[in-house]
């Protein structure tokens, strides 16, 4: 559901961010429980863990007995209610799960037919492309995972690309990846002694990322990457912490640095709760349990040319790096452009070391765009503005974006000023197909002078009967 509809059926409903640290140190205390009945465990993402089957099911007699075995004592030892589903494959048995389902061994692509497309888009995943792919299937009437899987895969290549395609594998019941991996020689594995021995996250932070970056290196100097995680570590009192995490593309450096610093956050932090291990760690290992062609892999360039740029920008990213260390990954934001037609949506603010993808394609038409220059401050959330004219009361817009009165005052954080020329409106018609997120009003440029004589140029939109200010221009 969409939030505005879920708070209408739940006003009390609380809304909380997505925060991968905080998921995946809440999510440690249930994957270790799991790892009592279940050794070998790979956590896909916070939230999700695979087993391979065949251990637990020959253990506990079946399928059911072994998913009632782990539900309850996922209970008992994490004090949280979980899922279990079992199928072939990870796709088929993550649908599985949340419908607390045993699918029979062959019978993935019978379960799956009558699934909704829309199940390829997991908002876990937050993969923008499969929303964008699972929308033009639905309006080319594919509305099922069965209607999908029975295109054939050379005419899904040709019209969709490599990402179709390996949507189409998982509609059909098949593994994302095809089985070409392989086993890495152990020699790939990096080590680090940490000493003094590490028990606070901030710490933690940083020796993941040294880490990390060492055995991306190494990786990259063979034309490999990284697709499966195993993170080692041992306490000072000789304790073996030991956790795989399973990941759908290969790892970046900074992939791989997150997950580390994600399971230490987790380890750590049950140990100051009297849970985990009862020592600093002085040992961690990194071992590449499963790697890819690096081809899979393209790297992004920092912009600019030269040795000492290159060296500044690397010095910079510790700078950033230390920052969200000390007040965590949102403490450090950077913009990134993307498509819109006001200034506002254009901007979104990503975690430094997050992926750098637009909020909108902005290579897409956007028609009524406003024109540059942009306003050089633009605010979150737009702020209330009185626009009136000589005699005291508002300007009123009409439904064809005509002001009804000349302008002659304008009024800004309790400061007055006098119009003295402006631009607009224009016409704001966005998503009038939804009635939750459309928007219809006006945007008008105005230019104000102060009675010191001070100029300044504002940005104004004109919806729901009121003005605010999108951004001001200096």
């Amino acid at each position: 559901m969409r939030r505005r509809a879920a708070q209408g059926q739940c006003p009390e409903l609380a809304v909380f961010e997505y925060d991968e640290v905080r998921d995946a140190r809440l999510f440690e205390p249930v994957a270790a429980a799991v790892e009592e009945l279940a050794p070998g465990i790979e956590v896909v993402r916070p939230g999700l863990v695979v087993v391979a089957a065949q251990g637990p099911v020959g253990y506990f007699g079946s399928a059911e007995s072994a998913a009632e075995r782990v539900v309850d004592h996922i209970a008992v030892r994490a004090g949280v209610e979980a899922q279990v589903g079992l199928a072939d494959g990870l796709f088929a048995s993550t649908l599985a799960a949340h419908r607390g389902l045993v699918v029979p061994p062959g019978r993935t692509r019978e379960f799956l037919a009558p699934l909704g497309v829309h199940e390829l888009d997991q908002p876990a995943e937050r993969r923008e492309d499969r929303a964008a792919l699972v929308d033009l299937l639905r309006r080319l009437g594919l509305r099922t995972l069965g209607a999908f899987a029975a295109v054939p895969e050379r005419d899904v290549a040709t019209r969709f690309g490599r990402a179709a395609v390996l949507a189409h594998r998982l509609a059909a019941g098949l593994e994302e990846r095809p089985r070409s991996r392989r086993r890495p020689p152990p020699e790939l594995s990096v080590t680090r002694e940490l000493d003094p021995p590490i028990d606070r996250v901030d710490a933690a932070a940083f020796a993941a990322k040294g880490l990390a970056e060492r055995l991306h290196a190494g990786l990259a100097d063979r034309g490999l990457a990284c697709t499966r995680l195993g993170i080692r570590a041992t306490t000072e009192n000789g304790e073996e912490l030991h956790r795989l995490w399973r990941c759908a593309e290969p790892l970046t450096p900074q992939g791989i640095a997150d997950r580390v610093r994600w399971q230490l956050d987790g380890w750590l932090t049950r140990a100051h709760l009297g849970a985990g291990p009862t020592a600093g760690i002085h040992l961690l290992r990194l071992d590449p349990e499963e790697v890819v062609d690096a081809t899979a892999l393209q790297l992004g360039l920092w912009p600019g040319a030269g040795q000492d740029q290159g060296e500044a920008a690397e010095r910079a990213a510790r700078a950033m790096v230390h920052v969200q260390g000390l007040l965590g990954p949102d403490a450090v934001l950077t913009p990134v452009l993307g498509g819109g037609r006001g200034p506002v949506e254009r901007v979104r603010l990503v975690p430094w070391g997050d992926e750098r993808t637009p909020a909108a394609d902005a290579e897409q038409p956007w028609p009524g765009q406003l024109p540059g220059p942009s306003p050089a401050t633009v605010f979150a959330e737009p702020e209330p503005v009185a626009l009136l004219d000589s005699s005291g009361a508002d300007v009123v817009v009409t439904g064809y974006a005509e002001l009804v009165v000349r302008p002659h005052r304008i009024v800004h954080g309790g400061r007055a000023r006098q119009v003295v020329a402006w631009s607009g409106p224009w016409p704001v018609d966005e998503r009038w197909w939804d009635a939750e997120t459309a928007m219809r009003g006006a945007r008008l440029q105005v230019l104000g002078t102060a009675a010191d004589g001070e100029e300044l140029a504002f940005l104004l939109i004109r919806a729901g009967g009121k003005w605010a200010v999108e951004g001001v221009y200096d």
